[in-house]
């Protein structure tokens, strides 16, 4: 008799994980201030052309820096979008994608706004993917603190980037930037490309590209931990136009952007066996 399978062991909460995510997030808002401090005032290259250019260098660089800190620390993120991704990989297909992007996300972000508004105690117990809850939450923690850091540091830092567009143009912005650069970190991960260097140098390029052509509409921010905390800052966090432009669209564009690519590189092979399981079913 064959001893019986060890029961499955459920996803627990990594506390060196918590405590990176929560200096990540914290330098990640950080380092794009300072980027815009040292282009605008310390170079004063205000509107002129060389400023993108050197915006660009300066995020290539502290995107490696952040891409080495995220593998030195096992898993680590100042993005939930990207531990959002990482989770429901795992799980592709079109009902786990309606489930979660129509019930548990829409509650999450509805739960994560009220408990922050009240400053209640969290939940241990919140849903099959808590890890990355608690990633979301502790990310946005650290977002904050960040922000409220380089605004002591630098009065003159700014407020974040501001919508100025309509909320659904907004929300349809964000949602198709976050669903482009999404599809690409997905991509790179399906194919276990062996290179830090060249991984990080598309998804680097890919990144700063979708976030200069949606600049002007949302700010291209595609982190709703750094979106939050620039909006706390400004007194605008609970509006719906930020919950659905920064919260709703680039969450969902998340889950869809990993079951599009996880329904195309399928084996083809698997997806003849689904086919032939799902005729079977209906016979």
């Amino acid at each position: 008799m064959s001893p019986a399978p060890p029961p499955p062991t459920r996803p627990h909460i990594r506390p060196w994980l918590v405590a990176a995510d929560l200096a990540l997030a914290a330098a990640w808002v950080c380092a794009g201030a300072l980027v815009k401090l040292l282009v605008y005032g310390a170079l004063g290259l205000g509107g002129r052309p060389e400023a993108e250019a050197v915006k660009v260098s300066l995020s290539l660089v502290y995107m490696f820096l952040f891409a080495w800190l995220e593998a030195a620390t096992g898993g680590a993120s100042y993005n939930p979008l990207t531990v959002l991704a990482t989770a429901v990989a795992s799980h592709g297909g079109p009902a786990v994608y309606l489930f979660t992007a129509f019930v548990r996300i829409p509650a999450q972000v509805m739960f994560l706004s009220t408990r922050l508004y009240l400053g209640a105690e969290l939940d241990k117990k919140l849903s099959d993917h808590h890890e990355w809850f608690y990633n979301l939450v502790v990310s946005v923690i650290g977002a904050v603190l960040g922000v409220k850091l380089i605004r002591l540091t630098f009065p003159n830092v700014g407020k974040g980037a501001r919508l100025s567009v309509g909320a659904h143009h907004g929300a349809l912005a964000e949602g198709l930037a976050t669903f482009m650069v999404v599809m690409v970190s997905a991509i790179l991960k399906k194919k276990e490309m062996k290179s830090f260097f060249m991984k990080t140098w598309i998804t680097s390029i890919w990144k700063n590209t979708i976030h200069i052509l949606s600049s002007d509409i949302t700010g291209g921010i595609m982190n709703p931990a750094s979106a939050f905390a620039w909006a706390y800052a400004r007194g605008d966090h609970t509006t719906f136009d930020h919950l659905l432009v920064y919260w709703l669209a680039p969450l969902q564009a998340t889950l869809l952007g990993v079951w599009v690519v996880t329904f195309v590189t399928k084996p083809k092979k698997i997806q003849e066996q689904e086919t032939d399981g799902n005729k079977t079913k209906k016979e």
